[in-house]
């Protein structure tokens, strides 16, 4: 048996909310090792677009039924944990806002204890782009076309990176303070990036906000190794998280090696991997985790 050493270990995981959501399968993967979990939310507004799509049975998956899945309470999460014997807590706040990031770790560790695993799952998507005009079209196989796309300005640009780069460099900020000034010599951070960080139309400050924190993780594990924290990331490649619609998914398979979409479990295993202690000489990485979707050169 392979013992991953989480046990009693706390982990805080942000963007946990959405049930069918990559937060919420890794809070309840961590609790399924023995892990306390202190589990970040925030319920985003829904986009006006979204409000003017047709109504889809709530059963499909549609881009509607993804954000009424990011309307939930990360209680939920936390509930379905204590069922099973786990210890877990959850509080919702606005990343955007600096001053949320001490007081997340100090509910987290006033409610289970230091905090020993970083897992920076939560992300604000903007659809934005270079051109003119208010809808994008492109032959990506996995792409939903005919969504309402602006033209980038200042406020797309910064909700972007507000959340998806300055908050994951604050909170990794704030763990290596507190870890080091605790004289801890073991932690863990895993960033949660996309398979398009690298650029990527009609969601251009979404993806360069990810390709950003790529370059933060990677100086943060050159930097906290010495005190004993691996940093890593892993990127996701398409994921049923509510989103991918049946057409969707029938354009998307065939681009994908191992023939099928990938579920939230399916990156929760490779988050606690990154964590476990089969990943103790591991940092600095990046993981494509999507049946093969894209693998590096």
């Amino acid at each position: 048996m392979v013992n991953p050493g989480l046990q009693d270990r706390v982990v805080l995981v942000t963007g946990g909310n959405n049930p069918l959501g990559i937060g919420a399968a890794t809070a309840k993967a961590f609790a399924g090792q023995g892990a306390a979990v202190f589990i970040h939310f925030f319920r985003q507004p829904v986009p006006e677009f979204i409000n003017a799509e047709p109504a889809h049975p709530s059963s499909v998956p549609s881009p509607g039924m993804y954000y009424a899945l990011r309307g939930h309470s990360a209680q939920e999460v936390a509930d379905a944990i204590h069922a099973i014997g786990g210890r877990a807590a959850a509080w919702e706040a606005d990343l955007s806002d600096p001053a949320v990031i001490p007081e997340l770790f100090e509910r987290a560790e006033s409610a289970l204890g230091p905090v020993e695993v970083l897992v920076n799952n939560a992300a604000a998507d903007e659809f934005d782009t270079f051109l003119p005009g208010k809808s994008w079209k492109h032959g990506d196989q996995c792409a939903v076309t005919g969504l309402p796309v602006n033209t980038i300005v200042a406020e797309s640009h910064d909700r972007s990176f507000a959340v998806n780069s300055r908050a994951v460099a604050l909170l990794m900020a704030e763990f290596a303070r507190r870890h080091i000034a605790a004289g801890r010599r073991w932690g863990r951070i895993i960033n949660v990036s996309t398979d398009g960080a690298s650029g990527y139309p009609s969601e251009v400050s979404y993806w360069a906000s990810k390709h950003a924190m790529e370059s933060y993780s990677r100086a943060a594990a050159a930097e906290l190794g010495p005190y004993g924290v691996t940093v890593n990331i892993v990127s996701p490649g398409p994921v049923q998280t509510g989103w991918i619609s049946p057409e969707l998914e029938t354009k998307c398979v065939p681009a994908i090696p191992l023939r099928r979409i990938g579920q939230p479990e399916d990156i929760a295993d490779a988050i606690v991997f990154f964590a476990s202690e089969q990943a103790r000489w591991i940092t600095g990485q990046l993981l494509y985790v999507g049946g093969g979707n894209r693998m590096h050169q």
